[in-house]
C-alpha cells in the first residue's frame, strides 16, 4: 500500500489500449515483412541480448498472440474490454504491476531456458544455441500467455460474470478459467521443456499476485462496489433535494448528517461531509470525524 502511494503517479494510464496498439503495429510489420526478417530481429532471444541486442527485451511485446483473422479482432476487443475493467477496478498501478511482472517473468524464463540448454545440451534439437533460442523466441515467447494471465485474473476477480461461450452459450467465466487452467496443466505435463518453461514463466504473475494479494484485491473490489452504491444513493438524495427546492418544498430537511456527532449542514454551512470507503454501509462523516472514527465492519 505504501509502495502504491509513492509510485502510483508513475503508472501508465490506459495500458490495455497501449497493448492493443502494440499488437496492431506487430500485425502491420508482419504483413509487410514476408520473409520474417523483422520478426527474427525483435523476438525474445537471450543469446542475442547477451551479445548486445538489448532492444529485444522490449521489442518482443510487438509479437501478436496469434495469427491475424476475424476471430483475432474479436479476441482483441474481448481482451481490451476485460483489461479496461481490471484497470478500473484494481487501479492503474496494480494493473501495471501485474502486466509488467508477467513480461518480466517471461524474459527471465527465456534466460532459464538458455541455462538449461547449457546444462543439458541434449535438450537442443538444433545445431547451435543461437538457432535454438531464435526458434523459441519466435515460436513460444509471444504475448499469448500474457493475455491468458489477464483472462485468468478477470475470471478470479469476477468469477460469477456471465459470458457468451461460442457467441451464444451463457456461462460463468469462472468455469472457463478453470477449464483453461486444466488445459495449461495438461500442456505443461505432456509438452516439451519449452512449453513448461514458457507456461510457468508467463503465468507466475497470476500465481504470485493472487496467492499473495487475493484477499486485498477482493476487498478492493468490494470497496469500489460499495463506494459506487453510496455514490448512487448520494446522487439520488441530491436530486430529491433539488426537486424539493425547485417546487418550493424547502422544509429545512438536511441532506448530510455526520454519523458520529449528528451535525448537518444546517448546523454549520461550512461543514464538509464525505462517505467512508472502509465502512460497511452508507456512513457519512463531517470533516472533523472523517479521519477520526472507528470503521463499521
Amino acid at each position: 500500500m505504501k509502495l502504491e502511494k509513492k509510485l502510483s503517479k508513475y503508472a501508465i494510464k490506459n495500458l490495455p489500449m497501449i497493448m492493443i496498439g502494440c499488437y496492431i503495429l506487430g500485425y502491420i510489420l508482419f504483413f509487410i515483412d514476408k520473409q520474417n526478417i523483422i520478426l527474427n530481429m525483435i523476438c525474445l532471444n537471450p543469446y542475442r541480448i547477451m551479445h548486445g541486442q538489448v532492444w529485444r527485451l522490449i521489442s518482443w511485446v510487438l509479437i501478436p498472440p496469434s495469427s491475424f483473422g476475424f476471430f483475432t479482432i474479436i479476441m482483441l476487443m474481448f481482451y481490451y474490454s476485460i483489461g479496461r475493467t481490471l484497470d478500473g477496478v484494481w487501479g492503474s498501478f496494480k494493473f501495471n504491476v501485474y502486466i509488467f511482472s508477467g513480461m518480466l517473468f517471461t524474459i527471465l524464463g527465456s534466460f532459464v531456458l538458455m541455462g538449461l540448454f547449457y546444462l543439458f545440451p541434449s535438450l537442443m534439437i538444433f545445431e547451435n544455441m543461437d538457432v535454438a533460442l531464435q526458434f523459441c523466441g519466435v515460436r513460444y515467447f509471444s504475448t499469448f500467455y500474457i493475455n491468458m494471465s489477464i483472462f485468468l485474473a478477470f475470471a478470479a476477480t469476477f468469477p460469477d460474470n456471465m459470458v457468451l461461450f461460442m457467441f451464444f452459450i451463457p456461462i460463468k467465466i469462472k468455469w472457463l478459467g478453470i477449464a483453461y487452467a486444466i488445459l495449461l496443466v495438461f500442456q505443461a505435463v505432456t509438452g516439451t521443456v519449452y512449453d513448461r518453461v514458457v507456461i510457468v514463466a508467463s503465468l507466475l504473475n497470476f500465481i504470485l499476485f493472487f496467492f499473495l494479494y487475493r484477499k486485498s484485491m477482493n476487498q478492493s473490489v468490494s470497496d469500489r462496489i460499495k463506494a459506487a452504491k453510496r455514490k448512487r444513493e448520494f446522487e439520488r438524495r441530491m436530486e430529491e433535494a433539488r426537486s424539493n427546492v425547485s417546487f418550493g418544498n424547502n422544509t429545512g430537511v438536511s441532506k448530510h448528517r455526520c454519523a458520529i456527532c449528528g451535525r448537518t449542514e444546517l448546523d454549520n454551512p461550512d461543514l464538509q461531509f464525505r462517505f467512508c470507503s472502509k465502512c460497511n454501509g452508507n456512513y457519512e462523516y463531517c470533516n472533523d470525524h472523517l479521519f477520526n472514527h472507528k470503521h463499521v465492519e
